[in-house]
């Protein structure tokens, strides 16, 4: 059994808390940079530092901002009839990247998972029924995975939505843009079919 230094274990510990990092990845991490590339490890003590002083959520869409409103919703470009519900912020970058969107977000940063503990107040709900109340929202586009959590969220975000008057959509899942059907997984496949359109 290896023995570390406390202080060297403590930085492994800490590096496991990032996701998809096992005990041998934080490792390689912890010795790179005390090994190699301490000045980058100083750097990356700092950032995260001020990251986490710096750093809170949004009072609208929960976003990590640096003032008590993120630069999207204080944006006088965006369209605020619309609004598109995200499990993440990854989730956010990757639908403000990725697709031709200029409304609205909200960050749930969870979702739904009761044996898990996680209710509707652990994922932002009530301040997310307050802001369907604004009589400028007319459409909530629903973002969440595909999972079972994702898909139960998914419901009871529509019906919150629904209760306030507002149009509700959700994400078309399926089939991947340039996939071919006979590597597509059933479970997928059948998503597909029922969630097909008219041409």
């Amino acid at each position: 059994m290896v023995i570390y230094p406390a202080r060297l274990q403590a930085l492994i510990d800490a590096l496991r808390a990032l996701p998809g990092v096992g005990p041998k990845s934080a490792q390689r991490m912890a010795f790179h940079l005390l090994e190699h590339d301490r000045p980058a490890a100083k750097r990356l003590a700092e950032a995260l530092g001020t990251a986490l002083e710096g750093l809170r959520r949004c009072v609208d869409c929960r976003m990590f901002s640096e003032a008590e409103r993120c630069p999207v919703c204080v944006s006088a470009r965006r369209d605020r009839s619309s609004m598109c519900i995200v499990e993440s912020p990854a989730d956010l970058v990757a639908v403000e990247q990725g697709a031709d969107y200029s409304g609205l977000y909200f960050v749930l940063h969870g979702r739904l998972s009761p044996l898990d503990g996680v209710g509707p107040d652990e994922i932002g709900l009530p301040r997310l029924a307050e802001r369907l109340a604004e009589p400028e929202l007319k459409e909530v586009i629903i973002a969440t995975g595909s999972t079972v959590e994702g898909e139960a969220t998914a419901h009871y975000v529509g019906e919150l939505a629904r209760a306030a008057g507002v149009s509700v959509s959700r994400i078309a899942q399926g089939v991947p843009m340039g996939g071919e059907l006979e590597y597509v997984d059933a479970g997928t496949l059948s998503h597909a079919f029922r969630g097909r359109h008219v041409l």
